[in-house]
């Protein structure tokens, strides 16, 4: 059982309406943030593709995965001392412009700027992530994880709905003289500014600020190392972190999860191209990896409950141990679509428990004062454990193949399941 460090000794109830404010204004932003960002990435391999050459093209999408990791650490320093309204503004801010630079790449076929697009783009995912966190910062510790995945699981309409607005926003951007593909950045950037407005003039009291107004009122000599403010980077963030267990259990859980979801999902297209016709895979891949970010974010809500009922160690458990059945389904699936479609789902699946359970246990394992810190430090290691799989598992495939891939995703839960299994200390430590 983990020691809360931050709450409140009881339910506040001038907090609860304020938490239920957030919640509707963090569900409505995700979902727009969420049809900004996918509109995007859904077309940016191609328009990388025609820009700069097949050869570049993912890594084109590479670099909004590494900006939206770099971007976490500036973004939660703001949070860390002004609270997290100017950080996700800033994100958002960031991510519109990302994709202004990526339509101006694609009028003047520059692939440098592109790549500085793409890499700023990604601020449109830091600010995806760290709303899942803001939605915990005056939550009861009964319901966290609840309300950490109702907004994981508010990034599914975006994600969805997004891929179909494509074509519409190309043909409305080419009768303003865009280039074919430029349309989808220009309407991201659009929405991106948006959620930035509606979070600067809506999200207020500051959530974090509030928390931390009430873990000082409760706890004037709060346990544990507490990180200041001003001294709240990634140096300080991992020295919180080293002194709790639970902390670095919910990181590794979220970093772990991602990479063996990245790694596998993404040479899963490749595998259908082996033994399905050209003319027939898109519509194939397209059913799959339906299936897969329907395991990822359609079961969010109830992933968080069994959170809150059974555990956040549990649900970490429970997570791993289905990232290790998708893994067997999908390497043994062979040429068979079914049992790998099952497979991809299954891999969605774990990750949502990884995911939501991970982030919960580490946003209730750190004090008000060192929370963004810490989260962004969480956000970076699993941005670069993500973008790391998704380059080497092309080099895998091409070397030892899809089974050999997702034998070495398992392999890499393993360790994942041994520090979950470790006993949970009773309280966190108190001084540095």
């Amino acid at each position: 059982m983990t020691t809360d460090l931050t709450a409140p000794a009881g339910v506040r109830p001038d907090v609860v309406p304020i938490q239920r404010r957030t919640l509707r204004l963090l569900f409505g932003t995700q979902i727009i943030g969420g049809i900004g960002l996918t509109i995007g990435i859904s077309v940016g391999a191609l328009l990388a593709e025609r820009i700069a050459g097949a050869a570049v093209a993912g890594l084109a999408q590479s670099a909004a995965v590494v900006g939206g990791a770099l971007l976490a650490v500036p973004i939660t320093r703001i949070m860390s001392g002004y609270g997290r309204r100017p950080g996700l503004v800033l994100a958002y801010l960031v991510g519109a412009v990302g994709g202004v630079l990526v339509v101006t790449a694609a009028t003047a076929r520059s692939v440098p700027l592109l790549f500085l697009g793409m890499l700023l783009f990604g601020g449109g995912s830091a600010a995806n992530l760290q709303a899942r966190y803001t939605a915990v910062d005056l939550a009861e510790p009964a319901r966290r994880g609840r309300q950490l995945s109702l907004i994981v699981w508010a990034t599914t309409v975006g994600a969805v709905a997004a891929p179909n607005f494509a074509a519409l926003a190309d043909a409305t951007t080419s009768r303003w003289g865009l280039p074919t593909l430029a349309g989808p950045f220009a309407f991201s950037a659009v929405a991106f500014v948006l959620a930035a407005v509606v979070i600067f003039l809506l999200l207020r009291p500051d959530p974090l600020l509030t928390a931390r107004r009430l873990a000082a009122a409760d706890a004037p000599a709060p346990a544990g190392p507490a990180v200041r403010p001003r001294a709240a980077g990634m140096r300080a963030a991992w020295r919180t972190v080293r002194h709790r267990p639970a902390a670095r259990l919910g990181i590794a859980a979220v970093a772990v999860g991602h990479l063996v979801m990245v790694a596998v999902m993404s040479m899963t297209p490749v595998r259908l191209g082996e033994y399905h016709h050209d003319a027939d895979v898109l519509p194939v891949v397209g059913v799959v990896l339906s299936l897969h970010i329907a395991g990822m974010y359609a079961l969010a809500p109830v992933v968080g409950w069994l959170t809150d009922r059974l555990g956040r160690r549990p649900v970490i458990l429970g997570g791993a141990g289905v990232l290790l059945a998708a893994c067997a389904v999908a390497g043994t699936a062979g040429h068979r679509t079914v049992p790998l479609t099952v497979g991809l789902a299954l891999l969605g699946l774990g990750w949502s428990g990884t995911m939501v359970a991970g982030s919960t246990l580490l946003s209730e394992s750190v004090p008000a004062a060192g929370r963004p810190a810490v989260q962004g430090f969480s956000d970076l290691t699993m941005g670069l454990a993500g973008a790391a799989a998704g380059a080497v598992s092309g080099f895998v495939m091409q070397v030892a193949g899809y089974p050999v891939l997702t034998l070495l995703a398992a392999v890499a839960v393993v360790p994942l399941v041994a520090l979950a299994l470790r006993p949970a200390p009773v309280r966190a430590p108190t001084e540095d």
